[in-house]
């Protein structure tokens, strides 16, 4: 079954009320637009995967576009066979279940149930993007990542012309969880990628 519409705040209101698979979600709707519907729902819970459309292209706009929330990012004009080969890779990609109710690494904790983090006795502030990287590296802490892995895993796809979100965001997630404290956590491996490693 499939609901369209027109209007963004109709939008928010059907993916408030409705569990959804997954939202396709234009960028640009009447009311309500589609940035502010997805940070919306992502603010209440919904975990849907949203795959945004939008005719900007630049890096601000897909930048602004992710960090709201969405899982993937298309630009128009895109062919209908590009929309269904992005939609059945979101399909694809199953939530897996977080039995646990937070990830500790050193002194680093992350609450998945209350999207918190913590290093010592300190909060941290995080996106939900800077929220979801750590995660990954937390939960593949001591391991070297690559960025197309993290991109893969964080972003939803392999944008190689975009790649560099990634180091934009590892500079982020440095600044608020390793420039206050004397060891830092998140290591580089030059020409390879990340790690998340203590001590």
């Amino acid at each position: 079954m499939v609901d369209v519409t027109y209007d963004g705040a109709d939008a928010l209101e059907m993916g408030l009320s409705t569990d959804y698979d997954l939202v396709v979600l234009d960028l640009m709707l009447p009311h309500t637009d589609g940035v502010e519907v997805c940070r919306r729902l992502r603010a209440e819970g919904k975990d849907t995967r949203i795959l945004m459309l939008t005719a900007r292209d630049t890096v601000e706009d897909r930048v602004l576009g992710l960090e709201s929330g969405a899982d993937d990012y298309l630009v128009k004009p895109f062919s209908f066979a590009e929309l269904i080969a992005r939609v059945k890779a979101l399909s694809r990609r199953q939530i897996q279940a977080q039995p646990e109710q937070q990830l500790s690494y050193g002194d680093l904790v992350l609450d998945l149930e209350r999207h918190e983090a913590r290093r010592g006795d300190q909060a941290i502030e995080l996106t939900a993007k800077e929220f979801q990287l750590l995660e990954y590296l937390m939960r593949n802490a001591g391991r070297v990542l690559t960025r197309t892995q993290i991109l893969d895993h964080v972003w939803g796809y392999n944008f190689d012309s975009f790649s560099n979100v990634v180091d934009i965001y590892v500079h982020y997630l440095r600044n608020k969880i390793d420039r206050e404290f004397p060891e830092p956590m998140i290591r580089t491996v030059r020409g390879v990628g990340y790690t998340l490693k203590a001590g």
